[in-house]
Formats: C-alpha cells, sequence, structure tokens
C-alpha cells in the first residue's frame, strides 16, 4: 500500500471565520428582523436588501434547488453586502 500525503490549507478558511465573527459582533437590532427573514423566506431578504438584482435570482433558484443553499446564500447577502 502506498501512504498519500493530502495537505489542505485552512488559512483561507480562518479568515473567513474571523471576518464572520467580526460581523456578527456588530450586527445592530434592526438588522435581526432582516436576518430572521433570511432563514425563513431567504428571496424575500435578499429582495428587500437588494431588489430585482442578480443576487434575488440567485437566490430564487438556490432555494428552489435547497432550501439552505438560498438560507446560506441570503445570510451572506444580508451580512457581508
Amino acid at each position: 500500500m502506498k501512504n498519500i500525503n493530502i495537505n489542505i490549507d485552512l488559512s483561507k478558511m480562518d479568515e473567513w471565520i474571523n471576518l464572520l465573527v467580526a460581523r456578527v459582533n456588530r450586527i445592530v437590532l434592526a438588522e435581526v428582523p432582516l436576518i430572521l427573514v433570511a432563514l425563513i423566506l431567504p428571496p424575500l431578504a435578499v429582495f428587500w436588501k437588494m431588489g430585482f438584482s442578480a443576487h434575488f435570482w440567485i437566490n430564487l433558484v438556490l432555494t428552489f434547488l435547497g432550501y439552505v443553499p438560498g438560507q446560506i446564500h441570503a445570510l451572506w447577502v444580508v451580512l457581508f453586502l
């Protein structure tokens, strides 16, 4: 049997997690309802934040393909854009 070495660089993931933690620490009370809508009706939250943009249509497709990808995209739009 041959040994296979796999090296995974987690530095980018660490940077992303630090960015997420910094953003969550800056959430204001006015954003909480939009975050809840992003979890319940992802396309509606993206529409409220961005209007009829490409993000809305991407989120609509992601939500139809699978609810969780739509939620993840909606949270990303609400928190980072």
